[in-house]
């Protein structure tokens, strides 16, 4: 039997962003409410987005979010401020990479809020798992196949089927305060690849295939958010519910594709869910009618009025500091499925030579599209309105010039839906990354090393640092922030910036841990998110953040149990023992979790290290010779700083 861990721990995120603004009502109505000591007759108009990162591993995440409460200070009963039609929709986590999905406009009472109760479903089915279409080597799944709900083991879950349900509580790291007329925005991030997530646990060959144990508590934390006029929106689907009288702008229903994906796709529509957005009357918005095959650039809906009543709508959309939204591009047509059929996800493969890209989309399959002469790649910069709509490159060249990598999020429409190979016409780079080992730290720049399942995906890419006067946010207090950041996976509020940001960041990933042997040296792993045409590289990437990320260490042993806050351990291949350190402080304590699988049932049982009861199960779990998976920052010392462990009982895993 085998266990697999979902590997590389990126930081990942359901964002769950609140934000203020004008327009647009909520049919839901709300109980009274104590914050504050408001009730329903004093509140304010919030949008609902949903976010979160990517599991290279996985095309579709699915999960049902059923309801949405805000937890009162002082106490008080929870306020619920979204609840799932009575067809509630799949939301597919993997494509909202650094994204927010937006969910609907929700009025929520004034007041002051501590806390949210997210509450998603637990039935079979109502998570889904869609393997990728080129995981990584040694991962247990089939390569674009479907996880059967039997086999997906959905942790915490409360009640009976068929209204099983998972609450997942988190407490804010700073209160909400909601107030009539101002913006407020809430983010709870979710890390698809937190290594207890989703663990697949392989019984022995007689007793059936892999089992994927989900866990939804434990991964989810809250982190503010200072600036909403930078969010990267997915594009929002809809149906035309009217034209404003002004023809400034379009009213729409909110719309979301079925899950599993049907051919033809079809819609879940959520009339009590509308949006208001407005055409940029100033930078042009550009629209797309699929069906006449035409773009134009329009200031207001005039030409399009007397026929866009009732016709769908995939949008490009970007949030202004008021809170109301304005639409870079706009696709229309009379059928859904001609704006959906075109392929959204990571970027999977790229040949520049034969001037092919593939898009892993969610139903797990690699579509090839070909990119011609009249491919426009634009990066979405919803801070910057003309660069937002400007494209940063047309053609062949683009991929020539190795631009687009493995791993990036894009959203790719096509010139015929129906043609076959399908031709880019447009592909939107919604984020940018890379990612894999540091080296070549410098003052200047650094260096990753990626290696993917598939050799030609591989790269080296070397990064120069954002110029240091180039706006970068803000920091845990609302401070602007200029030139390069960096912080640790789970401390985002923790962030390295300002004048010795780039020399700590040389410091922190010249450390190695190295077990000798086969398994050689483990190094520091990061993720970047890079930005274009920044003024250090006026014609290319450069790395706006660096988030260093917990390095997978092999399936190991331990070889001498924990004291003082450290154990050894060894792995398969290594010569050398090595020192992992725990830490059982309050607010920075190494994330325990237990997993058992007996009788077929895996389990997965989070430690708290910082109470003398957690901290005496894990002695007793860290024995001489118990199995143990351990994701860590490698400390200059040569010790391995761990973020989570995992100790192991009932049937062991094997390597």
């Amino acid at each position: 039997m085998s266990v697999k861990l979902i590997a590389h721990a990126v930081c990942s995120a359901l964002l769950l962003s609140l934000c203020a603004c004008g327009g647009g009502g909520d049919s839901q109505t709300s109980s009274p409410s104590s914050a504050g000591g408001t009730t329903q007759s004093s509140s304010g108009s919030m949008d609902l987005l949903m976010s979160d990162d990517s599991a290279e591993d996985w095309a579709t995440i699915g999960v049902k979010v059923l309801s949405i409460a805000l937890v009162p200070q002082g106490g008080g009963s929870a306020v619920t401020v979204y609840t799932a039609p009575s067809q509630a929709p799949m939301i597919n986590l993997e494509e909202l990479d650094q994204l927010a999905e937006i969910l609907g406009n929700v009025s929520v009472p004034v007041g002051t809020y501590t806390g949210a109760i997210l509450t998603v479903g637990g039935n079979p089915g109502d998570v889904a798992l869609t393997v990728s279409a080129d995981p990584e080597s040694g991962f247990d799944g089939t390569a674009g196949a479907s996880i059967p709900a039997s086999q997906i083991q959905i942790q915490g879950g409360q009640g009976s089927a068929p209204n099983r349900t998972v609450p997942i509580s988190v407490s804010f790291a700073s209160p909400l305060v909601v107030t009539s007329g101002q913006n407020n925005a809430l983010d709870l991030e979710f890390d698809l690849n937190h290594p207890a997530f989703l663990i697949g646990h392989t019984p022995p060959a007689a007793a059936g295939a892999t089992l994927w144990a989900v866990n939804f508590k434990g991964p989810v934390r809250h982190r503010p958010i200072h600036d909403i006029a930078r969010l990267v929106l997915r594009h929002t689907y809809g149906t035309v519910a009217a034209v404003a009288s002004d023809n400034g702008s379009i009213t729409i229903d909110k719309d979301f594709p079925v899950l599993p994906a049907s051919t033809p796709e079809t819609a879940i529509s959520d009339p009590s869910r509308q949006f208001t957005i407005r055409a940029d009357a100033t930078n042009g918005t550009l629209f797309y009618d699929v069906d006449a095959k035409t773009r134009t650039s329009i200031k207001d809906f005039s030409a399009e009025a007397a026929t866009l009543a009732g016709k769908y709508v995939r949008i490009a959309a970007r949030f202004q500091p008021d809170g109301t939204l304005v639409a870079v591009r706009i696709w229309a047509s009379s059928t859904f499925n001609s704006v959906w059929l075109s392929p959204e996800g990571h970027v999977l493969h790229v040949n520049a030579t034969n001037t092919r890209m593939w898009v892993s989309d969610e139903s797990g399959v690699a579509v090839p599209l070909v990119v011609n002469a009249n491919t426009q790649f634009y990066f979405r910069t919803p801070a910057n309105a003309q660069a937002d709509a400007t494209p940063i490159g047309t053609g062949t060249a683009f991929l020539a010039a190795n631009e687009l990598v493995r791993g990036f999020k894009v959203h790719v429409s096509v010139v015929d839906p129906l043609a076959n190979p399908l031709v880019a016409d447009t592909v939107d780079i919604e984020t940018a990354t890379y990612s894999g080992r540091i080296s070549a730290a410098g003052s200047t720049g650094f260096t990753y090393t990626r290696a993917f399942a598939t050799a030609s995906d591989d790269y080296t890419m070397a990064l120069d640092y954002i110029a240091n006067a180039t706006a970068n946010g803000t920091d845990a207090s609302g401070n602007a922030i200029t030139g390069f950041k960096w912080w640790n996976l789970t401390y985002p509020t923790l962030v390295t910036s300002g004048a010795n940001a780039i020399s700590d960041y040389v410091a922190a990933t010249n450390g190695g841990v190295n077990f000798g042997g086969t398994a050689g040296a483990v190094t520091a792993w990061g993720l970047s998110n890079v930005i274009w045409n920044d003024p250090a590289d006026a014609m290319g990437w450069s790395a706006r953040w660096t988030v260093l990320v917990p390095t997978p260490i092999p399936l190991g042993t331990v070889a001498a149990g924990l004291a003082n806050d450290a154990f050894t351990m060894t792995v398969a291949g290594g010569a050398n023992p090595a020192t992992v350190d725990v830490s059982t402080t309050s607010g920075s304590a190494t994330l325990v979790y237990q997993v058992d699988r007996t009788n077929g049932i895996v389990s997965v049982s989070p430690l708290d290290i910082t109470t003398s009861a957690g901290l005496t199960a894990l002695t007793n779990g860290l024995s001489t010779g118990a199995t143990v998976k351990v994701y860590g920052v490698p400390q200059a010392d040569g010790t391995l700083k761990a973020y989570v462990l995992t100790y192991y009982t009932g049937d062991k895993p094997m390597n």
